[in-house]
């Protein structure tokens, strides 16, 4: 397909594994001869990428069409990802779409949109969500310090909020050595830390259907790949992050002690019916024993609140065993409404001023414990990979254990490990550090 050195820009919402892919998708372009250029400039051509985990996530969709119409009037937007594929037909309702991908399709479509003309009716290529079934390896290099790597897509989980399984098929993986050439790949490029990615990433291992290998193999080939300083596992379930997982990344040469547990809920009851597949006595096992082998690692949690049929008493359950477990910081979703999913029809709705309540007291109790955690390691050494994020003239980075460190600008420290020594906190909860003869802050 000749494009003429057309230009197309790149918007995503959501998750890590949407970055992987954006990126993914921007190389497809650039080999067809496009340029590629930042979404606040002018372009051809507008993919969006969005994520449908919230209702906020939908509105955020319609603000940046707006936004990229206002750019370049006579653009062309194609919208795809999640929200695409659960609601193309209210997509394409949106002024100023011109085509609208599912899930099996948006990987195809430098070929499926014929040259990315412009017409008076909207494309909707959106095919039923079982047609996603194949797997389409993904990875983001250049966007960021850190590179995403996928490694599983979709979920057979069916948690009875979420919509994931709707828009994006049943649990698949690419090949460990696919993967472990990929990361091969990646360690020959500047890159120093790669963040592991998927849906449901301690599912991994299904192959066209049935189960070939196992993540805590990925995990021990990955650790293999000389090149790459750290590599970081995002977000895993509790019932699948074994002990022998956690074991092997105590001692691991690359696999840094962070781990991002989703909870969702403290109260048993209620991790009934979000059809979780754990009691709150085994997430707690989980973190006991990351802790006695890595006692200054990082644990965030997931966890919502105000779904249907929690109580205040369920809710303070949740408080208070959140508030007891030595965890690190929270990402705290307030219950939205999801069409399709099981729990919109459930009883027990809890009010919106309730719920707005509940997740401010959780967001508080956030604060706290990663202040108390920073505290903890006052006094520790640690290293730093400082990122191209500045910031009214400061830079951050993350340590190995995700204590984030903002220091005065220096271009000769983006994308770079730096040891330092956390030394105290200040008056506004910042930790200073020392490198060298240099000061750095973390917060």
């Amino acid at each position: 397909m000749k494009n003429s050195g057309r230009s197309v820009a790149f918007y995503t919402l959501g998750c890590k594994l949407n970055f992987s892919e954006t990126s993914t998708i921007g190389r497809m372009f650039e080999k067809r001869g496009y340029q590629k250029v930042d979404f606040h400039e002018k372009a051809d051509i507008y993919i969006i990428n969005t994520c449908s985990v919230t209702d906020n996530a939908d509105k955020k969709c319609r603000k940046v069409v707006r936004e990229a119409r206002s750019i370049s009037p006579d653009a062309y937007i194609c919208i795809l990802g999640c929200y695409a594929q659960l609601k193309p037909k209210e997509i394409a309702e949106i002024p100023g779409v011109d085509a609208v991908l599912g899930a099996a399709e948006k990987f195809r479509l430098l070929d499926l949109l014929d040259g990315f003309k412009r017409s008076e009716t909207v494309q909707v290529l959106a095919s039923d969500v079982g047609e996603a079934n194949t797997y389409q390896h993904a990875f983001s290099i250049h966007d960021r310090t850190r590179t995403f790597l996928k490694v599983q897509d979709g979920c057979n989980y069916h948690c009875t909020f979420c919509t994931i399984p709707l828009a994006r098929g049943k649990s698949r993986s690419d090949k460990i050595d696919n993967i472990v050439d990929t990361a091969h790949e990646i360690a020959q490029t500047d890159v120093k830390e790669v963040v592991l990615t998927g849906v449901n990433i301690g599912d991994f291992g299904i192959v066209n259907g049935k189960r070939e290998e196992r993540f805590i193999d990925l995990v021990k080939a990955l650790d293999e790949v000389a090149g790459i300083d750290r590599i970081r596992i995002s977000s895993i379930e509790p019932n699948l992050l074994s002990n022998e997982i956690i074991a092997f990344v105590a001692q691991s040469q690359r696999f840094v002690p962070h781990f991002h547990i989703p909870l969702q809920s403290g109260s048993n009851k209620t991790l009934r019916l979000m059809r979780r597949r754990y009691l709150r006595e085994l997430y707690v096992d989980r973190v006991q024993k990351i802790k006695q082998l890595m006692p200054q690692a990082c644990i965030g949690v997931d966890v919502i609140v105000g779904f249907p049929g929690e109580s205040e008493e369920d809710f303070l359950e949740t408080y208070q065993f959140l508030n007891e477990l030595p965890i690190s910081y929270l990402h705290v979703f307030t219950y939205s409404e999801r069409a399709n999913t099981p729990a919109v029809e459930m009883d027990g709705v809890v009010p919106k001023k309730e719920r707005s309540k509940r997740s401010k007291m959780l967001r508080i109790l956030s604060e706290k414990k990663k202040r108390k955690f920073y505290e903890e390691n006052v006094g520790r050494s640690g290293v730093v990979l400082f990122e191209d994020d500045v910031q009214n003239g400061q830079m951050h980075g993350f340590t190995e254990n995700y204590v984030r460190v903002t220091a005065k600008y220096d271009p000769l420290l983006i994308n770079e490990l730096k040891p330092v020594k956390l030394t105290k906190l200040n008056e506004d909860g910042l930790m200073e550090v020392e490198e060298a003869e240099t000061v750095y802050e973390v917060h």
